[in-house]
């Protein structure tokens, strides 16, 4: 039952630490290696680069929710919800780009 998910490649859950630029200060973020290929993926999916992106979703979520108790588990659930389907809608992505 559990063999697909007990034989994954441990590459994909090796921790990998980048240093990103998020609202001035630059700070240290540490994922797993499958994590940091689905943030480039939606990164990339939103014309962005990946520490683009992440900086635009944590001033996002800062001005919604007012704080992020824990970051990197926000971009864990992030790439869950890309995988479940959600995606920005063209008119959003087109906005952005405008902006």
């Amino acid at each position: 039952m559990c063999r697909v998910f007990a034989a994954q490649d441990p590459e994909g859950y090796r921790q990998i630490n980048r240093s990103i630029r998020i609202d001035g200060h630059s700070t240290s973020i540490q994922l797993e290696a499958t994590f940091w290929a689905l943030l480039d993926e939606i990164a990339e999916s939103q014309n962005l680069t990946t520490p683009k992106f992440i900086s635009k979703l944590y001033d996002e979520a800062i001005e919604i929710n007012g704080e992020i108790p824990n970051f990197a588990s926000m971009l864990r659930t992030t790439c869950a919800l890309y995988l479940r389907g959600h995606r920005p809608s063209m008119e959003e992505v087109l906005k952005r780009e405008a902006a």
